[in-house]
């Protein structure tokens, strides 16, 4: 029952996004693995504990047991001033105006939260003109439920439309995106209607509009991890990732990581945090060993060479 409080050397980085009134760690808890509160609570301690205050789960995880443990832990430790949540909603098939507002409102129930800093569409729906999606959302903007909202899996037309639309409309436009980025590039959807923003123009384009990314999958579901390792944690989407060309990024990733001392998925993790726009990267570590590991990526700053020479090999 003592306080939770963060230590005192931890190396945890910060941003800000328009909009938001309290720095968020770049690194950004997955909240979609957790089985028991037992399980969740020391995970979240442990997170916290080392100045992570970003978590990110969905209507859709777990019929809803992510956002209760989420919730229960927050309450539990007395913690929902420190922290920043984003929540998702409205994923294929639910993705219309009208589940919006049944699914944000069950959502920050299940969470005992009264709003959520950051709202983002789960998915995309293009049968549905993006002025709607935006009307909607800004109702809840209005009634002080979300601060920022954004949309997954949405691609950059589609959020410079809806922009455009709100822009003219004089309502607010989407703050956030939360597409794949990784150092692998995904070759096929790991699930139906992915996108991701990894290729060069993509990020050249997210460099233009200066929009923060949410990095799901942001170091590749374990690709960059020794084959023994990834078979042994029995991770199955090997090719998802898998082609010649991130062969060759891994193995450059291994090179770099030799001449700083850290493991290639802690390379696999900086590339993501060092982009030129504001990018964030979610991790979903399943034990304290992994989020413990994961972590050395944040002492890292690669150049913009580096980050040019991991992706496509020039010098």
């Amino acid at each position: 029952r003592d306080p939770i409080t963060r230590r005192p050397d931890v190396n945890m980085c910060y941003s800000q996004i328009d909009g938001i009134d309290k720095d968020i760690s770049k690194m950004v808890m997955g909240c979609d693995n957790q089985e028991t509160y037992t399980h969740a609570a020391a995970i979240f301690d442990d997170w916290f504990e080392r100045g992570g205050n970003a978590f990110d789960t969905a209507h859709l995880y777990h019929g809803g047991r992510q956002e209760r443990l989420l919730g229960q832990w927050m309450k539990a430790r007395g913690v929902r001033d420190d922290v920043v949540i984003i929540s998702k909603g409205a994923h294929t098939p639910d993705c219309y105006p009208d589940a919006i507002t049944r699914q944000l409102i069950e959502s920050q129930e299940r969470m005992r939260i009264d709003h959520a800093e950051v709202y983002i569409l789960h998915r995309d729906n293009l049968d549905i003109p993006v002025g709607e999606f935006v009307d909607v959302l800004n109702e809840y903007v209005d009634a002080g439920r979300i601060k920022v909202f954004g949309g997954s899996n949405w691609s950059l037309d589609r959020i410079e439309e809806a922009n455009a639309y709100a822009k003219k409309n004089g309502r607010q436009g989407f703050g956030v995106l939360s597409n794949n980025l990784s150092l692998a590039e995904m070759t096929t959807p790991i699930w139906d209607g992915c996108l991701h923003i990894s290729d060069t123009e993509s990020r050249e384009r997210m460099t233009a509009m200066g929009l923060p990314n949410f990095a799901w999958s942001s170091q590749a579901r374990g690709y960059f991890l020794p084959e023994d390792l990834r078979l042994r944690l029995g991770l199955d989407n090997y090719c998802v990732w898998d082609s010649p060309a991130n062969r060759a990024r891994r193995e450059r990733a291994y090179e770099l990581a030799k001449k700083y001392g850290v493991s290639p998925i802690n390379i696999a993790a900086a590339y993501v945090l060092c982009q030129a726009f504001p990018s964030f990267a979610l991790v979903g570590p399943r034990s304290i060993h992994e989020t413990a590991t994961t972590l050395p990526a944040l002492d890292l700053t690669l150049s913009e060479e580096e980050i040019a020479w991991l992706w496509g090999g020039d010098s």
